[in-house]
């Protein structure tokens, strides 16, 4: 209902800005999306993911709580160190996590399903180009944008409604942390509907699973995807500059990398060792 509402809502205002001939051509499925209506596209985008994730885990926690902020674990502020080590948790890991991907991207089915496995690669590049075409930007106020959209936005909406609201109430269900960090980590990466790409982004997000049970405190996985996404935005805005030369879709994706992965996974383990041990010693402190 939120994402009808909101949906309806942004394409009325839209119009004067974008004109009717663009909203008449992104209602007809047929049309093809391209640079001449990636803006409007970029607009909808934006209000999409505040309608699906924000405004949905503000109102549930509402009315099942009433304190908002207690509720979704917003209501303390961090320790610095704690902030410091969940991003250089996420710098490190990504090694790791691109190997990940390279193996997942390579994943054939048998040829019984030939006709899905069409549908996933065709539903795969479509959403490349998409993502592409969303990244593209010339001007600083462009790359400015793209943060809001793909580095904010997402971080806290998919935060308040994955870790926030769906691994609270799945950790309640099974009776077990550890399965509602990892369920709602697979519902997290299924809802982006990226076949190739589902198993690095469902250990992402059992990464920010982690850190929020470890903190108690949601501001900690925000922090953390937002500065993961954002980093790919700056690094697709500097490739496209030429600032650096390494395009980011070929990070991770040769042999070389498995010694960067071994190391990756080394060092991430003992820096989510480092964070929870902190934090169970600022909990120690607390409560004696």
């Amino acid at each position: 209902m939120s994402l009808l509402v909101t949906t309806i809502v942004a394409s009325v205002i839209s119009i004067p800005f974008f004109g009717m001939d663009n909203f008449s051509k992104m209602l007809n499925s047929t049309v093809s999306i391209g640079e001449e209506n990636i803006s409007f596209l970029k607009f909808i985008q934006v209000v999409q993911s505040i309608g699906v994730f924000i405004i949905p885990s503000l109102l549930f926690a509402i009315l099942f709580e009433g304190n908002v902020f207690g509720y979704l674990k917003l209501d303390k502020k961090p320790y610095q160190l704690s902030i410091i080590l969940a991003i250089i948790i996420v710098l490190f890991s990504s090694p790791f996590i691109n190997f990940v991907g390279e193996i997942n991207s390579k994943m054939t089915l048998p040829s019984a399903f030939s006709s899905i496995e069409h549908w996933m690669r065709a539903s795969e590049d479509a959403a490349e180009n998409i993502t592409k075409l969303f990244l593209k930007t010339d001007g600083f106020g462009g790359l400015l944008f793209n943060i809001l959209m793909i580095g904010i936005i997402p971080a806290v909406g998919e935060e308040l409604l994955f870790r926030g609201i769906f691994q609270r109430i799945l950790s309640e269900w099974t009776k077990s942390i550890h399965w509602g960090i990892w369920i709602s980590a697979i519902l997290f990466s299924a809802l982006h509907i990226q076949f190739y790409g589902f198993i690095p982004r469902a250990i992402l997000g059992a990464i920010f699973g982690y850190l929020l049970v470890w903190s108690g405190n949601l501001w900690i996985p925000i922090l953390a995807h937002f500065v993961n996404n954002t980093i790919a935005v700056i690094a697709y805005y500097l490739f496209g500059k030429g600032i650096i030369k390494v395009d980011p879709d070929k990070i991770g994706t040769n042999s070389d990398y498995q010694v960067a992965a071994i190391f990756s996974i080394l060092l991430t383990t003992w820096l989510f060792w480092t964070f929870y041990n902190f934090e169970k010693k600022k909990k120690s402190e607390i409560n004696c």
